[in-house]
């Protein structure tokens, strides 16, 4: 099966998922206040619908537009527009016959339900893989900085090590960039100096235009020999298995990002390298550097846990018990919907650029892995659920949270909003939602067309 085929259905199994569960969420406490539900759907049945039955008052259905799913609740203003049955004197079944605090806990069921799912999944994946992460500070030689125009942008170089953001102390390593894209300053330590740098306000910007940069922040590969290959041009050089490279031509060079500069100086010459051996004694070896910057040698270190055996790294594996994992989830449900918002602030902020960021269902689509991957299928839904509920609780009259600001108007005022002005509201709602939808998936297709 395609790479793209298997997006395609994680995507729709995903997001078939956490619809159906938000609805429910809206289901449930209104079927418990008896209040009718006339119909319950997975995706929009615009003139048609893909299957549907009927069981007891409500219609149980398919429709064919994957925009998203709703209820129908008797006697709301919603989706359908369904202002005809509005006219009519209120029946004790309705919506809007029920008390304010009740019609609260209706609109807030699905944003609930969407952030308590997310924790329970990351609770479960807390208890069932734990947690295995590289300790920030314990990185020996300080961070790779891969993209140097990225760096030069952000203020750091290669070999610095990433204290802190916004004064928080990054524990780690992979949070750094999430955090850096996130804040405001950085601290970083180098050469013995701690600082305070500014973080540009259009990195997040710069950070995305090249999903392929994203990554511009590791640790560094020290050079030490694994084997020299068949063939090579130094295959009787005398390199030895686990030597480890010091200096070249006496320049100090013991990673792979200090190796490989010198080498691209040396093309085709012959240069001396001081190696350190699994003995303590040191050696100088006469090699030659290829035509393409090469010395036909495979590196050590192809895992994290090699790595860590050569003492470049502290590497933490976190192993929760049922319990432990619950207070686990619930932090890091609450961490991505914070990581979340600041990244909406960043988009509200022009001059941050985050806008162009904006994406639709390709953008969604894309966070899904191209090979079957149960833990990141899992870590992607919990994720998306988050956006769910986030998006749903924004004060937009055609969302959850529109509806929640006329309930708690009403509660805080005591008077309710006439049936003209929540029509209005919808109306206005849903153009702007259209307007959010088509931005939002025509930025997709335009990084698609030109980038």
């Amino acid at each position: 099966m395609s790479p793209i085929a298997i997006k395609v259905i994680q995507f729709f199994l995903s997001l078939s998922f956490l619809i159906v569960l938000h609805e429910l969420g809206h289901f449930i406490p209104a079927k418990l206040f008896k209040t009718r539900v006339e119909k319950f759907y997975l995706f929009f049945d615009v003139k048609f619908s893909l299957f549907k039955k009927k069981i007891g008052e409500t219609v149980y259905g398919i429709g064919w537009l994957p925009l998203g799913g709703y209820v129908k609740i008797s006697g709301m203003i919603d989706e359908s527009m369904d202002t005809e049955a509005m006219k009519e004197e209120p029946k004790p079944w309705e919506f809007r016959s029920k008390p304010a605090w009740q019609r609260l806990i209706i609109m807030l069921g699905g944003v609930t339900v969407n952030f308590i799912l997310a924790v329970i999944i990351y609770i479960g994946l807390a208890y069932n893989y734990g947690e295995e992460y590289i300790q920030a500070d314990s990185v020996k030689g300080g961070i790779w900085v891969t993209e140097k125009a990225l760096g030069d942008k952000l203020g750091i170089m290669t070999g610095d090590k990433i204290i802190a953001v916004d004064g928080n102390k990054i524990n780690k390593l992979r949070r750094i960039i999430p955090d850096i894209a996130y804040g405001n300053t950085i601290t970083i330590n180098r050469d013995g100096r701690t600082f305070e740098q500014e973080i540009p306000v259009d990195f997040i910007s710069a950070i995305s235009e090249d999903k392929d940069k994203m990554r511009f922040i590791n640790f560094r590969r020290p050079f030490v020999v694994k084997e020299v290959s068949k063939g090579s041009i130094n295959e009787n050089a005398g390199f030895k298995e686990n030597d480890a490279v010091l200096a070249i031509n006496n320049i100090k060079a013991t990673y792979l990002d200090e190796v490989s500069p010198i080498l691209e100086d040396n093309l085709g010459k012959s240069i001396a390298v001081t190696v350190k051996r699994e003995t303590g004694e040191t050696a100088t070896i006469n090699a030659m550097v290829s035509k393409e910057g090469k010395l036909g040698i495979a590196l050590r270190g192809g895992s994290y846990e090699e790595f860590e055996k050569m003492g470049e790294f502290e590497l933490k594996t976190q192993k929760y018990t049922f319990m432990e994992s619950i207070p686990a989830g619930i932090d890091m449900g609450i961490k991505t919907l914070s990581d979340y918002i600041k990244g909406m602030k960043k988009i509200f902020n022009p001059d941050t650029g985050a806008y162009k960021e904006v994406g639709g269902f390709a953008a969604i689509g894309s966070l899904f892995p191209d090979s079957w991957d149960w833990v990141a299928f899992w870590n992607t839904t919990a994720f998306i659920s988050i956006i769910l509920a986030f998006m749903n609780i924004l004060p937009i009259p055609a969302l959850d949270g529109g509806h929640v600001v006329f309930l708690l108007y009403e509660i805080v005022t005591g008077r309710k909003p006439s049936d003209k002005f929540l029509e209005y509201a919808q109306m206005v709602g849903f153009f702007v939602l259209i307007a959010l939808l088509l931005f939002a998936n025509g930025n997709d297709l335009y990084k698609w067309l030109f980038k």
